[in-house]
């Protein structure tokens, strides 16, 4: 068997019908990103790879307006920031306030608790976004929290949190500000220096177009103070250790994915030459909002609180009687994969993701499909 015919076994194994991808991740590559990563691999600790790495890192920060914080990568998924924010600036038994509006808001809690810190939590009910007051009001009953944690954008329903009005409102109560940017880093505005964010972190996989296995974040100065005084951080996610391998070496503490920060690097080479970051988020957001004019235009609802939908991902109700499940398993035998419903609400929503490499033309054809399945389903009830 030739490497040719081994190529074609292993994609009949893995991807038998070439599905389009709207997922919630992980979605669609850009092509530049698919080619990019054949590059033949180079020691992670030679001189090339410190100019990617310094390269890449450079061209986040200015992404993120984070001229003030400092970018790491991370081996990883986005939880394990998630981890290692509260590992490195929570103090062991310490208190955080957690906002939850969905499935993701209440990883974090999970994560909280199990590293033996309490949280204490402000969650809204599942489609609404925490606003502003909620969260003053909250600070004030708790004043002893350390940090305050949201999800920016909560893949399980859709909604998009007033980031910056949050953060605010953390900042004049002096809380450490960590965040949840999963699906939303690549997508929609992030400002860390002007908003005072402390933490925020994201996944390859998402909003950037390109595979998962590497995690990015922007750290403020106030958590690498924090981290000195936290005993136990552990290894594999101690911040301070990736900070001093950041400024000795530009590298990291343990093998670096590789492949994926040269399509992370070659991403934001991509949104520089298409105009910049206005561009690239206008693009999403057009996107976004064909893609809700297209669940509107069928008679469905939107999930989401209007005001507030995700620029990444619709969660779309399904008509009565209908199990989004359903509606998942018959665009799949169209070729289309969308994204289950998720969390307390999976049984009366699907999702529609819209990050990654999607045309114009596969969305026309998603609801064109979407239309007869609906109609399929009703006739069927």
């Amino acid at each position: 068997m030739d490497c040719e015919e081994i190529l074609r076994e292993v994609e009949k194994m893995i991807w038998p019908k070439k599905l389009k991808l709207f997922t919630a991740g992980p979605v669609a590559c850009f092509p530049q990103v698919l080619q990019a990563m054949s590059f033949q691999m180079f020691s992670h600790r030679s001189k090339e790879y410190q100019a990617l790495h310094r390269d890449t890192t450079l061209r986040l920060a200015d992404f993120l307006e984070a001229k003030n914080a400092t970018v790491l990568l991370i081996p990883a998924s986005g939880t394990g920031f998630m981890e290692a924010s509260i590992r490195n600036a929570v103090t062991p038994g310490g208190k955080v306030l957690v906002t939850i509006i969905g499935a993701f808001g209440n990883r974090y809690r999970e994560v909280v608790e199990s590293n033996g810190r309490k949280a204490v939590v402000l969650e809204k009910k599942p489609g609404e976004p925490v606003l502003p007051e909620e969260l003053d009001e909250a600070l004030k009953k708790n004043p002893d929290v350390e940090a305050v944690t949201i999800t920016y954008n909560e893949t399980s329903t859709g909604v998009l949190n007033p980031l910056s009005e949050l953060a605010k409102v953390a900042k004049e109560h002096d809380k450490l500000v960590f965040v949840d940017a999963v699906s939303a880093m690549g997508a929609t505005d992030i400002r860390v220096d002007e908003w005072g964010l402390d933490l925020v972190f994201a996944s390859s996989q998402k909003a950037f177009g390109v595979p998962p296995g590497l995690a990015m974040a922007a750290v403020s100065d106030a958590v690498f103070e924090k981290a000195k005084s936290i005993p136990n951080r552990g290894w594999y996610f101690d911040l301070l250790k990736y900070k001093k391998y950041l400024e000795k070496q530009w590298s990291t503490p343990s093998t670096p994915p590789i492949p994926q920060i040269i399509a992370l690097n070659v991403v934001l080479r991509t949104i520089e030459a298409m105009g910049g970051k206005k561009a690239w988020l206008d693009m999403y957001a057009r996107r976004a909002e064909r893609i809700r004019k297209g669940v509107l235009d069928l008679g469905l609802e939107l999930f989401a609180t209007p005001g507030y939908y995700s620029p990444t991902i619709t969660v779309v109700k399904t008509p009565p009687g209908i199990k989004g499940v359903d509606v998942y398993n018959k665009m799949r035998e169209r070729g289309f994969e969308i994204a289950k419903g998720y969390g307390p609400v999976k049984e009366f929503t699907f999702r529609i993701g819209h990050m990654g490499y999607i045309t114009d033309e596969e969305i026309d054809e998603l609801f064109e499909n979407l239309r007869e399945v609906i109609e399929e389903l009703k006739q069927k009830k």
